[in-house]
């Protein structure tokens, strides 16, 4: 009985230690379960639902500040939205600033819980269809661009984060110096406080709920403001966030939406309680920005689009031909390309360059442009989108011509189209021009248009210095067999991002977002973007008890002799950093030999 007893008793300790680490992950899953919770849909998703028709499609409206929304595929009102005034941007960073004291001291799995929520309580994911319907009603795209650039990668953040974000917040350990042995080294990272996200219209979803995301999990409250051309989807946006705070027992001021017109974003770029601005859009904006932001010292990351190249090698199997032709035709047309990473230059090797011609003309001949809005059933499917206005259609035109002029062929598209169905939207035939050449200036400037440049290159070198002429440098891809000549130009091509035989889909794995050069500077997304939404703080601790620094006699203030002294501290530095004969000349040194 007794060997038994002896026999059983370890068994029995194993049996409770898996019982408790059960009951301990059990425990722990249900404290960050998801909690389902409910937004109401705006009414104008609605199957069947037609809006007025605006005589001539415009945010402003005479004599009034009020921001007229409209759908930009139709030119049908969506209605109107009063812009947050400088008094209204000051109470909701105060309401934000109030609000994330308690936030801050929120736990990992606290902050998880808000996020499972959004995701695992199924709402973006069981309201995909109403999301993306919000976001082609007041952008102008298509239901699959939606689905693939607002759902896709807003989903992506989301679980990113919920399954490495604490991960890239932990406190992190740092090596030590012979010097400094007796102390022991540690990075955290806290929360900054109030910060704000200054977002662009082209992606209404996932632009305003992307740093959302990032923000909230490092502790942050965050003020975001959304363009004015896309203020109308902005407050549902907003409340799928602030609604799966309330559901999980948080206050919703944490996120504070504005949107506000240009005379008044100034106010909130150069506020003394941000403590963060990311801002994503345009070079003249962004220098407006950096400048009303420097006068309060404030940190921006600022993301400025680009004019991506997609550089195609000659190596390419047969096989593969068609599948890449296929990426490059989503990489150019993703939202009538109105993208900040999409493909703006097609930059390809002599013997794949003519058959992507004979390849791609008849495919974007017959590209159709549309809108969702009145669809009915078994009308032709919609290709293209519509563009979020029709200000720049004239210089793209004239870009267009210039490029013609110079050489380059018209092959397809190439002016603004009038829809038959939708007379008052903004709509940009798609297009492709062929034999563009880097000082054409169609090649150096970013179109946001679905218009499919292509330019000819002769050899890798010839490939690299294309694909580098332009003052920006966010994204780029390349397609091809041999690694020798892929890993060349992956290290040589100026960007902050390249993706090998792919399309953009380094964010689809929460790389770090961003450029270089023209193309902004600072990173979103990933370990990188968490941490820069934070203090990162350096603390030294010391070791060991009882051993702590000392000032030598020789160097303790006041001095007593300078000779002394100095030849101390050159000993110290010797000992540090010398070699071995170093070291013993500065032990000679700190003791005064």
């Amino acid at each position: 009985m007794e060997l038994e007893l002896d026999f059983n008793v370890p068994i029995l300790g194993a049996v409770g230690l898996v019982t408790l680490l059960i009951a301990y992950y059990l425990f722990r899953s249900s404290a960050e379960a998801a909690v389902p919770y409910h937004v109401a849909a705006p009414g104008q998703v609605q199957a069947g639902w037609k809006g007025e028709p605006l005589e001539q499609p415009s945010l402003k409206t005479s004599g009034s500040s009020v921001i007229q929304c409209y759908a930009p595929a139709t030119g049908e009102a969506l209605g109107r939205v009063n812009p947050s005034s400088a008094d209204g941007i000051d109470r909701a960073i105060a309401k934000a600033r109030e609000a994330q004291v308690k936030w801050a001291k929120t736990t990992f799995p606290e902050r998880r819980k808000v996020l499972k929520t959004m995701l695992k309580a199924r709402f973006v994911l069981e309201n995909q269809e109403t999301i993306a319907r919000v976001a082609c009603l007041d952008s102008g795209k298509t239901m699959v661009d939606a689905a693939l650039g607002e759902i896709l990668v807003t989903a992506e953040k989301l679980q990113w984060t919920i399954d490495h974000g604490e991960d890239a917040l932990e406190p992190e350990s740092r090596p030590t110096s012979f010097l400094m042995m007796y102390k022991k080294n540690e990075v955290i990272w806290q929360p900054l406080g109030v910060v704000a996200a200054c977002v662009s219209w082209n992606y209404p979803f996932h632009n305003l709920i992307s740093p959302i995301i990032a923000s909230i999990f490092a502790g942050n409250a965050i003020i975001v403001k959304g363009s004015e051309a896309t203020a109308w989807s902005s407050s549902y946006f907003t409340s799928i966030a602030t609604s799966a705070l309330v559901a999980c027992g948080h206050s919703p001021d944490i996120v504070q939406s504005v949107v506000c017109w240009p005379n008044v974003a100034n106010h909130l770029t150069s506020h003394p309680n941000i403590a963060h601005i990311t801002f994503i859009g345009s070079r003249p904006v962004a220098h407006h920005v950096c400048a009303s932001a420097a006068k309060a010292l404030i940190p921006v990351c600022v993301e400025l689009g680009g004019k991506d190249p997609a550089i195609v090698l000659d190596d390419l199997s047969n096989s593969n031909f068609k599948r890449v032709a296929s990426i490059l035709m989503r990489g150019v047309f993703q939202s009538a390309g109105q993208n900040c990473i999409g493909i703006e230059r097609v930059i390809a090797m002599p013997n794949v360059y003519e058959r992507l011609i004979t390849h791609l003309t008849p495919l974007i001949s017959a590209l159709r442009p549309g809108s969702i809005l009145n669809a009915q059933p078994g009308d032709p499917p919609i290709d293209i989108g519509a563009s979020i206005s029709s200000a720049n259609f004239s210089f793209l035109e004239d870009l267009i011509q210039d490029a013609v002029k110079q050489g380059a062929r018209l092959l397809a598209g190439g002016t603004r189209y009038t829809h038959p169905n939708y007379p008052k939207g903004h709509y940009f035939t798609p297009t492709l021009l062929v034999d563009v050449t880097p000082s054409m200036r169609i090649a150096q400037t970013e179109l946001f248009a679905p218009v499919f440049l292509l330019m000819r290159a002769t050899s890798i070198s010839s490939c690299i210095a294309i694909a580098n002429s332009t003052p920006y440098a966010l994204g780029a891809s390349v397609y091809g067999t041999s690694s020798r000549d892929l890993e060349r130009i992956v290290h040589s091509v100026h960007a902050g991002m390249v993706a090998v035989n792919d399309f953009a889909v380094t964010y689809m794995v929460q790389l770090p977002f961003g450029g270089v050069k023209g193309s902004g500077y600072g990173r979103f997304a990933g370990k990188e973007g968490l941490r820069g939404l934070c203090n990162q703080k350096a603390i030294t601790r010391d070791r060991w008890w009882g051993v702590k620094t000392n000032i030598p006699p020789p160097m303790d203030l006041p001095v007593e002799d300078g000779a002394r002294a100095w030849k101390m501290a050159q000993g110290i530095v010797w000992l540090g950093y010398g070699g071995l004969w170093g070291k013993f000349r500065g032990l000679r040194g700190v003791v005064g030999l």
